[in-house]
């Protein structure tokens, strides 16, 4: 096993890998790939801490980070950080690799001076490498109210002290819905991969239609477009 830093020569295997881990494990398809396609020309992402993992010469998992911030309670911004999406290919999954990974990049991340990460995530698996809830920090999910203790909002903080008692809302680092704000961009760049059928799965997130906000929880609530494919898209009630 092998872990470096990404190189240019990487990212078209490292997108195609972060499409295989996330296809239908969220949403019907995904779009964490594109995510990281454009996010590399992002201000906010950190080259320091965009890694790469290794077997037998293969590339089996990725991970970046990037910058996000942290409004105090009564005024000023607290630099943070996150990370994300990481990547493990389907055929090592659960043999303990995303957690390796993870943990080196978070030891990097802490030499760099990262003091403090917020992550949406379970922490069945996050908290093997040190999260816990957000609210513990008394550190706010932006789309929360700040009572709610929110289950999928971790924390850690790298740097003991960085907080210094502070209490405030987690705001993330623009780009993550790069696919909804460019949704033709995206279709474009989705069919430049081979073809892959989008399912509905147990333990996605809940699926709405982006013009009526109806819950969409199969195929048949779906819309169909000319061609006859499904539209997770739109229900059909909102069908063009």
């Amino acid at each position: 096993m092998n872990i470096r830093l990404e190189q240019q020569r990487d990212y078209r295997e490292v997108e195609n890998l972060t499409r295989e881990a996330f296809w239908n494990v969220y949403r019907p398809g995904c779009v964490e790939h594109y995510v990281l396609h454009r996010y590399r020309e992002n201000p906010a992402f950190i080259p320091e801490l965009d890694f790469v993992m290794e077997e037998g010469g293969r590339i089996i998992g990725h991970v970046m980070f990037s910058k996000a911030e942290i409004a105090i309670m009564g005024g000023g911004v607290l630099p943070s950080w996150t990370f994300g999406p990481i990547s493990i290919h389907p055929d090592f999954k659960r043999k303990g690799y995303g957690l390796a990974l993870l943990n080196h990049a978070l030891e990097k991340a802490k030499a760099l001076g990262v003091g403090f990460i917020c992550m949406e995530g379970n922490i069945a698996f996050y908290g093997h490498a040190g999260f816990d809830l957000a609210s513990k920090f008394r550190i706010h999910y932006h789309d929360e109210p700040p009572e709610a203790e929110v289950p999928y909002f971790l924390a850690q903080e790298l740097l003991p002290g960085y907080l210094h008692g502070i209490e405030g809302t987690y705001h993330p680092p623009k780009g993550y819905f790069v696919a909804d704000e460019n949704p033709e961009d995206f279709a474009a760049y989705e069919a430049t991969f081979p073809a892959k059928t989008k399912a509905f799965q147990a333990g996605q997130l809940p699926q709405f239609c982006k013009s009526c906000g109806r819950l969409l929880s199969c195929e048949a609530d779906c819309a169909v477009g000319a061609d006859g494919t499904i539209d997770f898209t739109r229900c059909k009630s909102c069908q063009p």
